[in-house]
């Protein structure tokens, strides 16, 4: 009992490691604001391809990639996943700076409830009653807020969308966290560095150009980046999914702290009413859940 408890612990306090760094993000990305979107987007997938490139070497894992690199089918899901990462992450950088943060919030927390549509869509799961409720108060919330605000909550829908594809193509995947992130980033690499020394030709760019702290949050990206993965790859093998799954939205939770209470974006009336349906559809999903995990009585 003392050891399982002690890994449950463990597992846990990873995950809330995980979400909290998640969570506050935004202030790292407010602390770059002046930087357009793109070029932290640059930046972040550089220095996170050197810093996952470094722990794969220091591990000694490196001929681990060979038999996945030489797969055309793992290439071509790597190359997606790149591509919904890339499309993720730029949105939220440009959404934090450009003081939309409670959009990104509504988007983390539909993400769960979409990734159980893509799950029975694509891979043949099956729902209990009361999560397919939840997927329909989901379905409910964004199109009550389109009517309300004369237009879909297109940061909200492109986050939670991009992420929900991200993680159908992850399960899809046969590397661990570290390994196919490395892949990815990868990818993108030769992509960022074009781009960064354009930038650096014309003069343009804030990369030891914009003030020792900002270069300095720049190359610091990849930590950032890469250490709540690899705390949350940890939680993984430590605790439930259903225990992982609830600590996931303490880190939408955080955005939605910072972005009405520390940076007062305005929350009115019907994004209220938005968020209230995504809570209900949420208490709904992991109720069935809970309840699906319940032992049942001997018969």
């Amino acid at each position: 009992m003392g050891p399982a408890s002690g890994t449950n612990r463990y597992g846990i306090l990873c995950a809330l490691g995980a979400y909290a760094l998640w969570g506050f993000l935004p202030v790292y990305w407010k602390a770059v604001q002046r930087v357009p979107a793109v070029e932290i987007l640059a930046h972040r997938i550089f220095w996170s391809f050197l810093f996952l490139a470094g722990l794969v070497r220091l591990r000694g894992t490196c001929l681990a990639l060979l038999p996945a690199v030489r797969q055309k089918k793992t290439i071509l899901v790597y190359s997606l996943a790149a591509l919904f990462l890339s499309v993720n992450w730029g949105t939220y950088i440009w959404a934090v700076n450009a003081n939309r943060i409670v959009e990104t919030s509504l988007g983390y927390y539909i993400n769960p409830l979409l990734s159980v549509g893509l799950g029975v869509f694509f891979l043949k799961e099956r729902l209990g009653v009361l999560q397919r409720v939840a997927v329909a108060l989901a379905t409910v919330s964004v199109g009550y807020l389109t009517i309300a605000q004369g237009a879909p909550p297109w940061i909200a829908l492109v986050l939670a969308t991009s992420f929900a594809l991200y993680g159908l193509l992850k399960k899809l995947a046969p590397l661990d966290a570290l390994h196919g992130l490395t892949i990815e980033t990868a990818m993108l690499a030769p992509l960022a560095i074009v781009y960064l020394g354009a930038l650096e030709v014309s003069g343009s760019g804030a990369f030891a150009h914009a003030g020792t702290l900002t270069t300095s949050l720049l190359a610091m990206a990849g930590v950032v980046t890469a250490t709540p993965l690899l705390l949350f790859a940890v939680a993984a093998r430590k605790i439930s999914l259903t225990s992982l799954g609830i600590l996931q939205f303490f880190s939408p939770t955080c955005g939605l702290f910072l972005g009405v209470i520390v940076y007062h974006e305005p929350f009115p009336r019907p994004k209220q009413i938005a968020f209230a349906i995504i809570w209900a559809a949420l208490a709904l999903y992991w109720l069935e859940v809970l309840r699906l995990r319940k032992p049942q009585p001997a018969v």
